[in-house]
């Protein structure tokens, strides 16, 4: 498969800025890959899909309040810092983008405010940095009241106050992404309740997304693109519900790439999955042969992104692009705050 292959027309007022409420009631594409039919559904609908023993694995990262502005020291130069991944729990060590990247040096330290400021102790690209931060114990809980949503490139506007809840799913629970799982923010508890209630397994898995998520892929031959490595982890008890439900030829629901790409990276030779827990920098496009996952939930994603691939890689690229011509004439809403898709 070549770049080009993933191309296609987004035009600027499909691209959602915000999230429609309540987040069920979203548009859901459901794409049938056997019939290969489409259908225009509700997010809500999608319980109909589903069937007692059945599995719906989920990403529970959370997104943290990544951007923070301070001042540097001396001169009081306005310096953005965009947190990426923590380096050092115990030493308050992380990588970090700044911006404007030629006024910070190694030595400079960046204040945000009187309790809270960090040292470049290293620099890693031509706008990254290492830095130590002051703040001993949780620098995740110290920026969460002065950081501002790592809202995606594509969504023109200033993050605002309602996008720390709506771009957070209603599961997250571990501080690490700087990117929201997106298909997982159209649940709401009361949906995630009716699931449950048809007797359906809900398991969590761990995959804190990074900013490589929006890098854009830049050679036209996939096998030589480089995915940025994430963390992630499956624990033993939610591998043991999907590997049950695998042997007994349920259905593994999963929603997003990101749960998907976890999965995928630690599966056994027999097709099941094992509890891991590590980096990941797998990068699925076609042809792929998915091990566990057997339903995927996921949105509408960017041209030529390594997102649109993997979900080409489960439905074949002519259906795909087939059901993203008619997501477009139906008035679909794109991206992270858009509508959906089911594929079965």
């Amino acid at each position: 498969m070549k770049l080009s292959d993933f191309k296609y027309n987004l035009p600027k007022n499909q691209i959602a800025k915000y999230p429609v409420s309540p987040r069920d009631k979203s548009k859901l594409m459901v794409l049938d890959r056997e019939t290969k039919e489409i259908e225009n559904k509700t997010f809500s609908n999608i319980v109909d899909y589903m069937s007692k023993g059945d599995v719906m694995v989920v990403n529970e990262t959370r997104v943290f309040q990544a951007r923070l502005f301070g001042k540097k020291e001396k001169t009081h130069a306005k310096i953005e810092v965009f947190l990426l991944r923590e380096l050092n729990a115990d030493e308050c060590i992380w990588d970090v983008i700044v911006d404007p990247a030629r006024k910070v040096r190694i030595g400079n330290k960046i204040y945000f405010n009187d309790k809270l400021w960090c040292e470049i102790i290293d620099n890693t690209t031509s706008r990254g940095r290492t830095v130590r931060f002051n703040q001993p114990g949780n620098v995740f809980k110290a920026v969460e009241k002065i950081g501002h949503t790592p809202l995606p490139p594509y969504i023109k506007r200033e993050p605002e106050a309602s996008d720390r809840e709506n771009y957070q799913t209603v599961y997250a629970k571990v501080d690490g992404a700087v990117a929201a799982p997106t298909a997982g923010l159209h649940f709401t508890t009361k949906l995630l309740q009716k699931i449950e209630k048809k007797g359906v397994h809900i398991v969590p898995v761990l995959l804190h997304i990074g900013l490589g998520t929006f890098r854009p892929v830049e050679v036209e031959d996939l096998t030589k693109h480089k995915m940025d490595s994430e963390f992630f982890e499956i624990p033993a008890k939610s591998a043991e519900i999907i590997n049950k439900a695998l042997l007994h030829k349920q259905n593994v629901f999963v929603v997003g790439t990101s749960t998907c790409r976890a999965l995928e990276t630690s599966t056994t030779a027999d097709g099941l999955v094992k509890p891991n827990r590590g980096w990941t920098d797998k990068f699925i496009y076609p042809p792929y042969d998915f091990k566990v996952t057997k339903k995927l939930i996921t949105n509408f994603h960017v041209p030529e992104s390594t997102l649109l691939m993997l979900v080409c890689a489960f439905a074949e690229t002519d259906f795909v692009m087939k059901a993203y011509k008619k997501a477009l004439k139906d008035n679909y809403r794109f991206l992270s705050y858009g509508d959906a898709m089911l594929i079965l």
